[in-house]
Formats: structure tokens, sequence, C-alpha cells
């Protein structure tokens, strides 16, 4: 069986913008690779929002996303997934066991970025590290995922704070220290982005395209179109989960059984799995 980091090697080399979903438990990440995804990304923000019912502001632990990527792992193990390290969990030698946690629990890459944590209290900016201490986090990364050839993704968080030159050196750094995909976050502008995919020097580039950030997003046509590789949508199944739920208590309110979009309750448990679980479990009936 050909590893995760492998296929994800071989599914970067093809044509065209990668989608990745944004998933965060069992489910999502079984209706993701039965909608006929092969990759998916493991979301702070979604896991944030399940686990929490909060923002994705690093109150999120380490053992909290590794439980989450578990989860994902066992309902869908054939989706390669993509691993939010958020910050590495603390310095370098977190950095180290987190790249090499989610490298033998079979991930295909791992999120490093250089923001600081514990980060300022408030949700405006991310103040980030001095540049040589993020590149040692990044060659930290490199370093650990050699034991199981995961990739590494190094993110910067700096052009909000430190301007575009300062992100785009940031990119050409870890692309020096053996970062396999970059990304850039906060943009201003395509031709912000532009300076950003050029730095990565031909290795793939990752943007969020969900909506919501100050700019317009680019649809996936546009963001094929700017050289991006990878598209990620934290939203893109969190937003509407979150308004069929509402939708149920809202007719739970009002006197009804299931909102009128609710799923048929024969679908439901076959997506459950109950008729496999059924099959499965035959063998092993004691009949009396």
């Amino acid at each position: 069986m050909t590893s995760a980091p492998d296929r994800l090697r071989a599914i970067l080399k093809e044509p065209g913008l990668l989608v990745m979903p944004a998933v965060w438990d069992g489910l999502t990440a079984k209706l993701t690779f039965e909608a006929g995804f092969k990759t998916a990304f493991l979301s702070g923000s979604c896991v944030a929002a399940s686990r929490l019912g909060g923002p994705d502001l690093d109150l999120v632990s380490f053992g909290e996303m590794f439980d989450s990527f578990n989860m994902v792992r066992g309902a869908a193990p054939d989706l390669i997934v993509l691993a939010d390290g958020d910050h590495g969990h603390g310095n370098a030698m977190n950095v180290q066991r987190t790249v090499s946690s989610y490298g033998r629990a079979g991930a295909g890459a791992v999120l490093i970025e250089d923001k600081i944590t514990p980060r300022a209290l408030t949700a405006a900016g991310k103040p980030c590290l001095p540049r040589e201490e993020a590149r040692m986090k990044i060659r930290a990364a490199v370093q650990a995922a050699k034991e199981s050839g995961v990739l590494v993704m190094a993110r910067t968080d700096c052009r909000p704070t430190q301007g575009i030159d300062e992100a785009v050196a940031r990119i050409e750094m870890y692309v020096e220290e053996g970062a396999d995909i970059l990304f850039l976050d906060s943009p201003a502008d395509d031709e912000e982005i532009k300076r950003g995919i050029a730095a990565a020097k031909g290795r793939p580039s990752f943007a969020v395209l969900s909506p919501g950030a100050p700019r317009a997003t680019p649809s996936q046509t546009e963001a094929a179109k700017l050289g991006f590789k990878i598209g990620t949508y934290p939203t893109g199944m969190l937003a509407p989960a979150a308004a069929g739920m509402k939708a149920g208590l809202a007719a739970l309110k009002a006197g009804d059984a299931e909102a009128k979009s609710a799923m048929p309750p024969p679908e439901l448990r076959t997506l459950l799995g109950y008729p496999a679980y059924d099959a499965q479990a035959k063998p092993f009936i004691v009949k009396g």
C-alpha cells in the first residue's frame, strides 16, 4: 500500500487545482470520501468550532487536534489528510513531536506556521515570531518529517503585521529550508498572491478559499489561474452544518419532528453504516 505522503505527492503532480474540503470528525471525513474527494484538510478552525463551540484562537490543544485526526482516519482510512499542526504547539522541539506524531499516524502533510503562541489577547492580527526563530521551526519540522516522509506545509501569518516584503522573504526562506508546500496568509490583492507563488519557486502554494476574508475570495477557476495548487474551504461544510442544526432546532420548537431539509431516515442509517454493520456482524451471531 502506497503511503499517504507518496499518494499526495502524486496527486500534486496532476494538473489543476486540488480542492481540499475541511473536515473535523468521522462523519465529515466519511462524507468527504464518499463524495469522491481523495484529500481533506483537518482544519483547526473547524475542530475549535466542533469541540469548543468557539473561535480558532489557539485554545485547542495538540491532544484534541490529534484525537480529531484519529477520528478522521478511523472513519475514512483512505482519505489523504493534511493536518493543521498550527504553531507546532510550542517551540521547535514541540514542532518535532507534532510532525512526528502526525507522520507516524498516517497524515499526508502537516501545516506549521510562524505566529507567536500564546497569542496576544485579541482576535485582531497575528504577531509572528522573529524570522530566524520561524526558520528554526520549519527546519525542525522538515527534519522530523524525514522519519515518515510526511510533507511539511509552511505558513507565514506575518503579512498583516509586517508587510508583504517580509512575508515573501519568509516564503523564500521556507523553500530554502525544504518545505514541500507554501502558504502566504492574508495577501491583499492578486499582485501579492503572484509574488507569494513566485517565491515558492515551483513548489505547491496553498490558499483558503472560503468567503469572509477582507478581500474578494478567488473562485476555483481564478485560484488556478493565479497559480495556486491547493484550495481549502473551512466553512464549506461547517456553515451548512450549523445552518442545518439551527433549522432542526427551529422545527422542534415549532412542533415538528424534523426540518424540511433533513436527510431521510433510511439514507441517514445507510450513511452511518447500519446495514454494513449488520452484514459484518452476521457471521458472529450466536444462534439460540
